[in-house]
């Protein structure tokens, strides 16, 4: 059986964890990371030198790099679905996947100032420049949502796979967000679907 190792409220092992729920996979989650530790520990670092989680094991295959998990299971189970069978509807959407680390290097410093320290060390200068660049970043992909329902095209696809805690996270932080419908209304799409409201919508620890 695959195994994830990783915990369930990070951003990136939420990107494996819904990719296998779309797929209807069955895997095996071990907990790693922060309070689980385990990710420091010799073992795991001979499957993963950087010692970051997401790490799957697929019938003795070991990958690493969350969109590389991603890319890797939607061929494997989901060619023509999730990983979609048109080579520049694939290209759109694993650059959109690429461009998602772009957003992740922002929001992530605005997250932990606002979740994972304590008030009184937050450096709230930071966090609302963060925020403002989130927003900044979030209008292009609003630009980009206003022809489609997706972010490649008509069907959701590896391409909205990496965005899926930070759009969950950015509609539920109490920020101030700009008016951005077109990426609202593929939030609505996101939230009714069942695998994404299993895996992504948890609360924001």
């Amino acid at each position: 059986m695959l195994k994830i190792f990783g915990r369930p409220n990070s951003a990136n092992v939420q990107k494996v964890l819904w990719t296998c729920a779309e797929l209807d996979l069955p895997y095996e989650r071990i907990d790693a990371g922060l309070e689980y530790g385990v990710n420091d520990t010799p073992q795991y670092r001979a499957m993963n030198p950087m010692g970051l989680v997401p790490t799957i094991v697929d019938d003795g295959f070991v990958l690493w790099e969350s969109n590389a998990c991603v890319r890797y299971l939607a061929a494997k189970h989901g060619f023509g679905t999730l990983c979609p069978a048109d080579l520049r509807v694939r290209a759109d959407a694993e650059r959109w996947m690429d461009w998602a680390h772009t957003l992740t290097f922002t929001i992530s410093p605005m997250f932990w100032g606002l979740v994972r320290t304590p008030p009184g060390r937050r450096d709230l200068g930071l966090i609302e420049e963060k925020r403002r660049e989130v927003a900044r970043l979030f209008a292009m992909l609003d630009a980009n949502l206003k022809t489609r329902d997706y972010v490649a095209g008509d069907r959701l696809t590896i391409g909205d796979i990496p965005f899926a805690a930070h759009v969950y996270r950015w509609f539920n932080l109490a920020i101030e967000r700009p008016d951005l419908p077109y990426l609202k209304a593929w939030y609505e799409r996101l939230v009714a679907r069942e695998p994404y409201r299993k895996i992504v919508m948890i609360p924001i620890t």
